[in-house]
């Protein structure tokens, strides 16, 4: 079993200017017995060579499903995208047939998923499973794809790699399946690496552990790197850049320590304000009130004002759109927008 469809073909070179990924207005439904759900709303954001940008938000936001469509492993039907581009190395990539996509994955754009052992084969080695990639896209014989499936071993810091090539998953502790999971993505050498939720599960050590490791190797390789998280914690000394989503829009952009200090949407703020803090013992944690809408009935006007504080009579009649954000004295504040009628009160408030 392979982690994802590729082939051997020689991708293009990385460009030189312009971003790696681009994606444009980006619309994914689902159609269910309840009514269409509406997975993502016109998603825009962009990754270049050595960025790494974090997807934010609560689970159902539409995170996970923009990073399938951009993989092109979405389930048609019942999913569909009815409109939208994605621009990888300046190809859209939803008007390539099925087999070009199949080039560009793993090869060029390669995942890392959140649930490790139930990705890998459990009744396969590690080192069989990360030397496949090289027998069957360079190769290579059986000896030395092993040699490669230790080196990556190495590189991703298991110990006694040489020892532990033959062992099966279920041998490995949770922190260190993620790591051959990331041994696998980085494989080939890919220019975009999507890690969904890679460290779901893991103690809080491991996860320090797991994020330097990335951020790391995406530095020697100078790849583009999605971060798809619902924990603002984890992406805190990583990310370049956030988008945080809600209900299948992205609610606010911005530079990751600009939006730690001064968040400018309601959303942002609550969920910065659930953080546990050190300075604030015994005090009782923030919860943002309600729950995520229903995707195949979301609210009129902005999807969050039946849970926000903030929220007046055109915050339910009036979808926001994605406002630049600026100083007092109207100075724009680069890579900061805010889908909120009331993003002044928030950020200035």
């Amino acid at each position: 079993m392979t982690i994802l469809d590729m082939t051997a073909d020689v991708p293009a070179p990385r460009d030189a200017g312009g971003p790696l990924l681009e994606v444009r207005d980006l619309h994914v439904e689902f159609h269910t017995r309840d009514g269409v759900a509406k997975a993502v709303n016109g998603v825009n954001y962009t990754v270049s060579a050595g960025e790494t940008l974090a997807v934010l938000g609560e689970s159902g936001s539409g995170k996970s499903v923009t990073a399938q469509a951009i993989m092109g492993i979405l389930d048609m039907p019942p999913g569909r995208i009815p409109q939208g581009e994605i621009f990888f190395h300046g190809q859209d990539m939803l008007k390539m047939s099925g087999e070009e996509r199949r080039k560009i994955r793993g090869r060029q754009i390669a995942m890392i998923f959140q649930d490790a052992l139930s990705s890998l084969n459990p009744v396969l080695s590690v080192g069989y499973q990360l030397g496949e990639m090289f027998r069957v896209h360079q190769g290579l014989s059986k000896k030395e794809a092993k040699a490669k499936a230790i080196e990556l071993m190495d590189r991703v810091r298991i110990p006694a790699a040489r020892e532990r090539v033959n062992d099966y998953p279920h041998q490995f502790s949770g922190g260190m399946r993620q790591r051959i999971m990331i041994a696998m993505a980085l494989a080939l050498e890919p220019d975009l690496i999507i890690a969904d939720e890679p460290t779901t599960a893991l103690d809080v050590t491991v996860q320090a552990q797991v994020m330097d490791l990335l951020a790391e190797l995406q530095r020697e390789y100078n790849m583009g790197l999605i971060l798809i998280t619902h924990d603002l914690g984890v992406v805190a000394d990583v990310a370049d850049k956030i988008a945080v989503m809600y209900a299948g829009r992205i609610v606010e952009t911005a530079p990751v320590h600009e939006l730690y200090k001064r968040p400018a949407h309601p959303y942002t703020k609550g969920l910065l304000d659930s953080i546990p803090r050190l300075d604030q013992k015994g005090q009782e944690l923030y919860a943002i009130k309600g729950l995520p809408p229903n995707l195949t009935r979301i609210p009129t006007g902005c999807a969050f004002n039946p849970r926000c504080a903030m929220a007046q009579d055109i915050c339910r009649t009036e979808i926001p759109a994605l406002h630049p954000v600026t100083e007092r004295d109207g100075g724009e504040l680069v890579g900061r927008g805010s889908a909120c009628h009331f993003w002044k009160e928030t950020i200035h408030g």
